[in-house]
């Protein structure tokens, strides 16, 4: 005996303001008796603060309570039986009825490192103390109103910034002969971007005395978490892309184009208890005796052949 939870969408993305539609499909050797089919709604922002995270002592880890946005019961059918074979019974819920305030804000879903954003739906067949209920659970993804008027429309006016990077505008230490001969690199970057588009810009090599090995771009997020009279905040890596390879052509115009991950990212939340901010992480590795031992690096430990620039990223949700 089997049951599932198919949705109508495919890529199962809803929005607070739509009935979230499927079928719930049973597989069985046998027809049974049940005394009801219900399906519940659980949607939360769940916390977690790291141990010593910081200066939060270790007493906090884990005694966040999470913050519940919805949860509600759906009676699908009431008591009867279910014929042998597959059989699909079709339901439908609203996340927000009409008139009815809710919990908290729909936020986007996400998943993070310490900070996710669920929404989840949930069929159990009851059929009474002798027999185990039938239960699935599925998650299903929101995204923001379309009909929100604080909802830029497409395409938003892009907020460029100017960067520039030399070795005086590292503030680790360098090989001496990037100090000594020293570098230059120049570009541009998009720092408030729509969900639904990549993030562009560019960046030219203008001189390096050193030859250079790779120019990587680092995704982070910053999670901050309200602890008592403390914020826990925590960065961590999304996503890394490369966009050269290799000694670069001095003076050549390179393109930044990088594409976000959905479940990843989510528009820049700064609510009461937490908050959810982007930022990205320019990279640049110069050829070195050093880099081939060790080319593996923590992004949060820039080394001495490593020349390095962030950008805040604003990310929004357009319609």
């Amino acid at each position: 005996m089997s049951v599932e939870i198919k949705l109508s969408r495919s890529n199962r993305i809803y929005r607070p303001n739509e009935p979230v539609e499927g079928k719930i499909v049973t597989k069985l050797s046998s027809s049974i008796s049940h005394q009801g089919i219900r399906l519940k709604v659980n949607a939360s922002v769940n916390l977690q603060v790291r141990g010593g995270s910081a200066g939060v002592i270790e007493s906090f880890y884990g005694v966040i309570k999470p913050i519940t946005i919805l949860n509600k019961t759906v009676e699908v059918l009431k008591s009867g039986r279910i014929s042998s074979g597959s059989t699909e019974i079709p339901f439908s819920f609203w996340l927000k009825d009409p008139g009815e305030k809710p919990l908290e804000k729909f936020y986007e879903t996400y998943h993070g490192g310490d900070i996710s954003i669920q929404y989840l739906v949930s069929v159990d067949i009851s059929r009474g103390y002798l027999h185990k209920s039938l239960s699935a659970t599925m998650e299903f993804i929101i995204e923001s109103e379309k009909g929100l008027e604080n909802l830029p429309e497409k395409p938003i006016s892009p907020e460029m910034v100017i960067f520039y990077m030399t070795q005086d505008t590292q503030r680790h230490s360098l090989l001496p002969e990037l100090k000594s001969g020293g570098f230059r690199v120049s570009g541009k970057m998009c720092t408030l971007c729509s969900l639904s588009d990549p993030i562009e810009g560019e960046l030219t090599i203008e001189s390096s005395a050193v030859p250079i090995q790779s120019i990587d771009i680092h995704l982070l997020r910053l999670e901050s978490i309200l602890v008592g009279e403390k914020i826990a905040t925590e960065s961590s890596l999304i996503q890394t892309t490369q966009i050269a390879d290799g000694d670069v052509c001095r003076g050549m115009t390179l393109p930044i184009y990088i594409i976000l991950p959905r479940l990843l990212t989510c528009p820049s939340i700064f609510a009461g208890p937490f908050s959810i901010e982007f930022k990205v992480t320019l990279v640049i590795t110069f050829q070195s005796e050093q880099s081939k031992v060790h080319s593996k690096s923590n992004f949060k430990t820039l080394k001495s052949w490593h020349a390095a620039e962030s950008i805040p990223l604003e990310l929004i949700r357009t319609k």
